[in-house]
């Protein structure tokens, strides 16, 4: 009896510490990383008064207790969406030709935003948009992958600017994302980390969705909070379909568990980006629609946003660039390839606003959709020239190797032709002329941050308990940077100035709550610079300069790149409050104003961290400084998978020898280790006995280098040596067997910079998208022998 008396005083000191601690049922101030409205840190409460010592356990009034939240009753759920790689032409919503029934359902909703605006390309639009700063204050100049030393261009959005996340999580907020983060530096994204720099520790409290740029829609290499995960292979598996079932599944568990509390979801579909993947029935929608090619497109388009009113009547259609291809200029032959790509990239742009559709839909049937403010942006950036000629795997273009359209043609009729476009066994992306069609009406595409075909998305937000619907176009000039203050706005907080102890930077975005209700309201005073490549512009009270910059996304090779001096570029500028289009450059009438504008501008990168200008080309033109792992030496076995590219050994790049001991079954099968996907990499695999080593130089050159005699059942040691003067040179492979050789060949062409933006290395299988159409039926393709040592050492 005595001894069950002192357990139950031992609890009841216990619960009466816990409730000390978190303030109980009456808890309303708990956080130790949130400022209060006025910047200040908010104490930790009272302990309550009254003890609990004697009560029962069961009566307690301390233990149970609502969760923390320093919101005022009501505050609104919020759901982001931001779509990849799609122009402001697209959208059937303002006039494309590419059905977006969901867009159009929200604008019904809500309010439209024809002059918002990006960064032109991806992890900096993603920064700005999560911290309401911009891209190069912090730290995203250009994409992970090509990050570099210069305080803007380091790929990590530094802790002194929290996301919206953070700051909406001490709030009382429940936070998810979902799909594309791409703000992680490339070299640490791998499964032991380090983690600092992942979602989850950016605010989110959940992720589901993949690190890098890109990803396979059938295989794409998941990430679950920290924790590697492998889609399912089967014929019905869509990664854009997986993300919204996960977001959907996420919704419905925060009903279960944490009514009380709003959320923050970000939903960020792969789609548009390449690779563009889909199925076949969503393709042959769009069969015939855009058999006139990409200037007939521009035509309708224009004709269509104007008819609207979605753009001004005053407005002009801008022309092609000389150096970009018209469709006249396509041969007849090659017409359908390029037809087909277009087709299979409106299919997958179509399917993903279905699924934001399905996630709508969701909010809805769990009764949340009057008090959530819908936020769908259209696209990080304009639509993406980097398929360039058109390509059947798209990091071709990425890394210079010269191709023509009959090779990429007759390496598809290999894997099946035309239908082969958007399956698992390539990594298609469309011509260029098809994204400058897709900014319509704007100069110019994804990469170039002078012109709005970079930089002008449409943005469309519903909220039933605070917009009232209107369709009349909101033409006050935003940016990304002006939505984490928006909601700032709304929901009554003052950007903190300590989170999670770091003195925060102050804030670039302005809040755009004033244009819900007045769709000719005064824009606020706002200068918004922009940058990328050394292509870069800046604005003010609506005269825009700008300058193009070194670099034409859809030309090859990236002519004239080296010779290129910023201090010699030519500058236009442009009244934007009377040319919605960048149609007339006034630079020669205005000199004055110009000069104005350019010393604004450099104003502008000096404060934002932007210097030296053109700080992003630099791996494009020294691509031996990209981020890579700092060893030299690596020692690996069959637990060894999921290694992502950037930081794995340099296999398909660098002079190496790669030594295995192995114990294989007679007729031994199985990958034993593996670099890249379907749209390019390297395998070394055993197939009835003998070895293989296989080169996949982007679909369209193999290279199979193949032993004549099999291995013997038992224990060996193999050695495949790879001798290779430099990147994209030609490479030499020699795979000798306990000392003998057993095959050698050489490799003609080599990768330069890297092989896919998302795949891995693995030992003992072929996770993700398989490299080698020899056991892609049969993928991962597992060795069924043992691996106890593969050692890799780079010459």
């Amino acid at each position: 009896m005595k001894k069950n008396i002192l357990i139950f005083f031992t609890l009841s000191v216990f619960v009466s510490a816990l409730n000390s601690c978190t303030g109980g049922k009456d808890q309303k101030n708990t956080t130790s990383a949130l400022a209060d409205t006025d910047g200040s840190v908010l104490p930790f409460p009272e302990p309550p008064s009254a003890s609990t010592y004697g009560e029962s356990i069961l009566d307690s009034k301390h233990v149970r207790r609502k969760h923390p939240s320093h919101l005022a009753a009501g505050a609104p759920n919020i759901v982001i969406v931001l779509m990849d790689d799609v122009g402001f032409g697209l959208p059937s919503t303002f006039g494309g030709e590419i059905n977006t029934p969901t867009l159009t359902r929200i604008w019904n909703a809500g309010v439209a935003y024809n002059e918002f605006s990006t960064t032109s390309i991806c992890s900096p639009s993603r920064a700005s948009l999560l911290t309401g700063r911009n891209h190069t204050r912090v730290g995203n100049g250009t994409i992970a992958e090509r990050a570099v030393d210069w305080d803007g261009y380091t790929g990590i959005i530094p802790k002194e600017a929290a996301t919206v996340a953070e700051v909406l999580k001490d709030y009382g907020y429940v936070t998810s994302a979902f799909g594309k983060w791409h703000n992680t530096p490339a070299d640490q994204t791998t499964k032991t980390g380090p983690f600092n720099y992942w979602p989850v520790n950016y605010g989110f409290q959940h992720f589901y969705g993949f690190l890098g740029g890109e990803a396979s829609q059938y295989e794409p290499r998941l990430i679950n909070d920290f924790t590697p995960i492998e889609p399912p292979h089967n014929e019905k598996y869509h990664l854009t379909k997986d993300l919204a079932d996960h977001a959907i599944e996420w919704l419905k568990n925060r009903k279960a568990f944490a009514l009380d509390k709003p959320f923050l979801l970000y939903f960020a579909p792969g789609a548009g980006h390449g690779p563009n993947q889909i199925f076949k029935e969503w393709a042959d929608k769009y069969k015939g629609k855009f058999d006139d090619g990409w200037d007939k497109y521009r035509e309708r388009v224009f004709h269509r946003q104007k008819s609207m009113g979605w753009i001004p009547a005053n407005a002009q259609l801008t022309a092609r660039d000389s150096t970009m291809q018209g469709w006249k200029n396509i041969p007849d032959s090659e017409k359908p390839f390029q037809r087909r790509l277009m087709e299979v990239f409106a299919g997958f742009v179509e399917n993903a606003d279905y699924e934001v559709g399905r996630l709508y839909d969701a909010v809805d049937a769990l009764g949340e959709k009057d008090n959530t403010i819908f936020i769908y942006i259209w696209g990080d950036n304009g639509s993406s020239a980097e398929g360039q000629n058109g390509s059947i795997s798209e990091l071709l273009a990425q890394n210079g190797i010269p191709n023509t359209i009959k090779q990429q043609i007759d390496a598809l009729n290999k894997i099946g032709g035309l239908d082969a476009l958007g399956i698992d066994m390539t990594d298609n992306m469309y011509h260029a002329g098809w994204a400058w069609a897709g900014n319509t009406p704007f100069k110019y595409t994804k990469l170039v941050a002078s012109h709005f075909g970079g930089t002008r998305n449409e943005l469309v937000i519903s909220w039933p308990k605070g917009i009232k619907p209107d369709k009349t176009p909101r033409s006050q000039f935003h940016h990304l940077n002006d939505i984490v203050p928006t909601l700032y706005d709304i929901l009554g907080i003052k950007p903190p100035k300590v989170v999670n102890g770091f003195t925060q930077m102050p804030m670039d975005g302005v809040s755009m709550k004033y244009t819900f209700g007045d769709a000719n309201a005064k824009p606020v005073e706002k200068v918004q610079f922009f940058d990328n490549n050394g292509s870069r512009g800046i604005y003010k009270d609506g005269w825009y300069a700008c300058a193009f910059g070194p670099l034409r996304p859809w030309l090859p090779g990236a002519p004239g790149l080296d010779k290129w001096d910023p201090n010699k570029d030519s500058w236009e500028l442009y009244n934007l409050k009377e040319d919605y289009t960048q149609y007339n450059d006034l630079a020669a009438k205005y000199p004055d104003k110009l000069e104005e504008m350019k010393k604004l501008f450099m104003a502008q990168a000096k404060d934002n961290k932007d210097l030296p200008i053109g700080a992003g080309i630099w791996l494009r033109l020294h691509p031996e400084d990209v981020i890579t792992s700092p060893y030299k030496s690596w020692t690996f076995d069959q637990t060894s998978t999921r290694m992502p590219e950037f930081a794995a050994p340099g296999l398909g790049k660098k002079a190496n020898k790669v030594n295995i001991d192995i114990d294989v079954p007679a007729n031994a099968n199985g990958v034993l280790y593996a670099l890249g996907g379907a749209g390019g990499g390297l395998s070394c695999f055993m197939e009835n006995g003998k070895v293989v080593y296989e080169y996949n130089m982007f679909i369209i050159q193999r290279t199979d280098i193949e032993s004549n005699q099999k291995l013997s059942a038992g224990k060996h040691h193999l050695e495949i040596v790879t001798d290779l003067a430099k990147p994209g040179a030609p490479a030499t492979i020699t795979i000798t067997a306990d000392g003998k050789q057993l095959a050698k060949g050489i490799v003609q062409h080599t990768v330069p910079v890297a092989f896919t933006a998302n795949e891995t290395f693995d030992v003992g299988t072929d996770l993700g998208s398989p490299v080698s159409l020899r056991y892609h039926k049969k993928a991962p393709f597992a060795f069924n022998g043992t691996i106890s040592k593969l050692q890799v050492d780079l010459q």
